[in-house]
């Protein structure tokens, strides 16, 4: 896809507040329409030095080919929006590419990929006020427990005020929990179905109001249950592709078919699929969350 990459350089040099213009003046829309249910596409990872897809350890270092990716799904029938950290967003809305989609800002990103400090995951990016202020739509945080880390305190904390804060401005937040624990020194994620009701119930009574939280979760075996822990509605995440496709795609219809669920939050398992044609990928997916699609 034709970006223009040198007029985003010189937007970012030159004329810094037209970043600021493009988001406030982007054609909004609400968050729930249609049938109700959303696909939203997640670049949020480079941030945190995640940069990895797969056997690739440098596959999202490309600033420029993910932003040709980004833009290409975003162009595909049914994506509803997009989540990412300020600069992924900001070169997004440089490039005329948000009107019409949901914008989401990822908030914590100081717990960097295999740093000492990896559990005290400080919020970096977005703030709420900052989101409200430039016109974004929905908050998103990761939230990993530890109990064997002392650094997993202060992020419940700091969580807790970021649903206090989004909760008294109307924005809707997502929470994506898990239990996770250090395995040869890196951090691991329990994704059996009852380590992730258990993140889901600690996740679930931070702030002093759950009005606008919504859950971001992973499918694991055992969904049904899982969906059964919470009222909150919830969008199912992606992880990395390194499984095969066709049951990925099988596990996510499954549990898009259960009460609560209203669609997906996925990244580079779609941005960087096996065989290298996003659009098919990420038609795939659409037509799993928005039924109506046609073929």
């Amino acid at each position: 896809m034709a970006l223009d990459f040198e007029r985003l350089r010189e937007t970012r040099a030159a004329n810094p507040a037209a970043i600021g213009r493009a988001l406030a003046e982007r054609r909004r829309r609400d968050v729930i329409a249609g049938d109700g249910r959303l696909f939203i596409v997640a670049a949020d990872h480079p941030a945190r030095g995640a940069i990895a897809v797969g056997d690739n350890p440098t596959a999202m270092a490309n600033r420029y080919e993910l932003l040709e990716r980004m833009a290409l799904a975003l162009s595909r029938p049914g994506v509803d929006g997009v989540l990412g950290t300020p600069d992924i967003i900001d070169d997004l809305a440089a490039l005329g590419l948000l009107d019409d989609k949901i914008v989401v800002g990822s908030m914590n990103r100081g717990g960097l990929r295999g740093a000492s400090f990896e559990m005290d995951d400080r919020y970096t990016a977005y703030d709420i006020a900052a989101m409200k202020r430039q016109g974004l739509d929905f908050a998103k945080t990761l939230i990993r427990v530890d109990l064997d880390d002392a650094g997993t305190l202060p992020t419940l904390e700091a969580t807790a005020r970021a649903v206090d804060a989004a909760a008294a401005a109307e924005l809707p937040i997502m929470l994506e929990p898990f239990m996770s624990s250090r395995v040869n020194g890196k951090v691991v994620n329990d994704l059996t179905a009852e380590a992730v009701i258990l993140s889901t119930a600690i996740a679930s009574g931070l702030g002093n109001s759950s009005a606008y939280t919504w859950m971001k979760l992973p499918v694991v075996d055992g969904m049904e249950r899982v969906m059964e822990a919470t009222t909150m509605p919830t969008l199912l995440l992606g992880g990395d592709n390194g499984g095969d496709p066709d049951e990925t795609f099988a596990s996510w219809e499954r549990a898009l078919a259960l009460p609560g669920v209203r669609g997906l939050t996925v990244g580079r398992t779609l941005l960087y699929p096996h065989d290298g044609d996003v659009a098919a990928a990420v038609d795939i997916a659409a037509r799993l969350v928005h039924t109506d699609l046609a073929a």
